[in-house]
């Protein structure tokens, strides 16, 4: 009989009471516990159970309900401070090249400032995406709001495309009815300005946006460091001008167009996988490895895997002696949830589905299951 072990949801609210802690002692048969409510196979050998208690010794993971909250809410607290503190650097930034692109006339300059200032504001939908996805998991959204930070994504690809139209429209004018750059020495400052601002965010946006394995936050780092060699470019535009090229700026405003809509089309390839429920071929291959290294294990069936915010799920099938008892069964998928745990970074629940083999002899299980196929 099929036996299906599940790790709780840490922010989902039982039905019947409080989140219990991942403890499964309370099923019969021999089991060695670990200290952190993860029974072992009773046949495994004393050497192995230390150096697993080392490792836990080690590398503390927190496997408890409430450690996973406090280390989920962790992560959306550091995803916060660091949008909020890139708002305030591209938010200023933005707000001095405003001045000299008025001040200027530099069409160059103000397709960098409408870039800027659209990479500012998609610190607005990451930021409340990362406080709706602290919410707990509830009946009608059982696998909790992380889902979210997808959506603000789509906003973000829609936010770049929107700064993409004034930019054009501005340099292919300023194309058509040349004019003179006023100030070309605040032009340049103005640039550099960008530049500092924008590798800065972007430095900050993916150290974080890696730490915690939020996708849209890499993704926004990487733009803001587009945004700032788009902003280096600007220099070029000032210095042809001052050789009395009046060309020289609205084409660089027309390449600053064209960065831009190839961030759109990098931002835009990144959201669609995401609500395609992609994942790096790279930890499915983790995920195999983990499984098939656990006592008992024969073989890895069906193995999904899916991100929900910045958390991976995962679904797996694993191929075990059928002769086993059903206590004896779960106790192995337990070591397997375990083992995907550890081997699996950002992995915070898993669903593992017990199996054989039509060989192993016997009918086959899933026959009951085979004209829904």
């Amino acid at each position: 009989m099929p036996v299906t072990a599940q790790v709780p949801d840490p922010e989902a609210p039982s039905p019947g009471g409080p989140p219990h802690d991942h403890d499964h002692d309370h099923h019969p048969g021999p089991v060695h516990g670990d200290g952190h409510g993860h029974p072992h196979p009773a046949d495994r050998s004393r050497a192995a159970r230390l150096r697993h208690r080392l490792g836990h010794a080690l590398t503390p993971h927190g496997h408890d309900a409430a450690d996973r909250v406090d280390r989920a809410l962790a992560t959306s607290r550091e995803g916060l401070r660091t949008l909020w503190l890139s708002f305030a650097v591209l938010g200023a930034t933005t707000a001095v090249q405003a001045a000299v692109a008025v001040l200027s006339g530099s069409v160059a300059l103000l397709g960098d400032t409408l870039h800027n200032a659209a990479d500012a504001l998609t610190a607005v939908p990451l930021a409340l995406a990362f406080v709706l996805g602290r919410r707990a998991a509830t009946r009608r959204y059982t696998y909790g709001y992380g889902r979210a930070e997808d959506l603000a994504g789509v906003v973000i690809v829609l936010t770049i495309a929107g700064s993409a139209v004034p930019a054009l429209w501005t340099a292919a004018d300023r194309l058509l009815h040349p004019r003179d750059v006023q100030h070309l020495w605040a032009v340049a400052a103005a640039a550099l300005a960008g530049f500092a601002g924008n590798e800065w965010v972007a430095r900050r946006r993916i150290r974080t946006g890696r730490r915690i394995g939020s996708a849209a936050l890499v993704a926004d780092g990487l733009h803001a460091r587009t945004d700032g060699f788009t902003s280096l470019a600007v220099l070029l535009g000032a210095g042809g001008s001052a050789l009395g090229v009046r060309a020289a700026d609205p084409v660089i405003g027309l390449l600053i167009t064209g960065a831009i809509l190839l961030v759109l089309k990098d931002a835009a390839r990144e959201v669609f996988r995401r609500l395609m429920d992609s994942v790096d071929p790279e930890l499915v291959a983790a995920a195999e490895t983990a499984l098939r290294g656990v006592p008992g294990v024969r073989g890895v069936g069906q193995l999904r895997m899916r991100w929900i915010g910045h958390t991976l799920r995962a679904e797996a099938d694993i191929v075990l002696d059928p002769r086993l008892t059903v206590a004896r069964a779960h106790r192995i998928a337990v070591a397997a949830e375990h083992a995907l745990i550890h081997g699996v970074p950002r992995l915070t629940a898993a669903t593992v589905h017990t199996d054989h083999t039509p060989e192993d002899g016997g009918a086959d299980p899933h026959a009951a299951l085979a004209h829904h196929a």
